[in-house]
């Protein structure tokens, strides 16, 4: 399966989705916002196969560090999921702009999640 780094500044979100990602087999790294993400990327020795980011988050936004992420080339090609509670065109389109692959509304089921990430995972080719 795939490893997922997940960046959600609510911690209850964020174990949810982490604990929903690992029943379906995949590793998952944990991180509370935006820096901390972009952070944990450049530290890390084996990327992950995909980000999914909260877009309001403390410290820096989804966006900002998506952004941050495609100028660096060792990350620029992870794909993105953004996970947003707006789901407005405008809101939606700023965040492929950015550099997501795909958007996700919150909030969701996590059989919709599992479901969603499994889609997104075979379009990139991670599985």
């Amino acid at each position: 399966m795939a490893h997922i780094l997940v960046a959600e500044d609510e911690r209850d979100i964020r174990e949810l989705i982490n604990f929903t990602l690992m029943y379906a087999g995949h590793t998952v790294t944990q991180a509370a916002n935006g820096q901390e993400a972009y952070e944990t990327l450049l530290a890390m020795e084996t990327k992950p196969d995909l980000v999914m980011m909260d877009v309001r988050m403390p410290r820096m936004t989804g966006y900002e560090a998506c952004r941050q992420m495609k100028a660096v080339d060792e990350l620029k090609d992870i794909p993105v999921v953004f996970l947003s509670a707006k789901g407005q065109d405008e809101e939606i389109q700023t965040g492929i702009r950015a550099g997501a692959v795909a958007y996700i509304l919150k909030p969701f089921a996590p059989e919709e999640l599992n479901r969603r990430i499994a889609e997104i995972l075979q379009q990139i080719g991670a599985v």
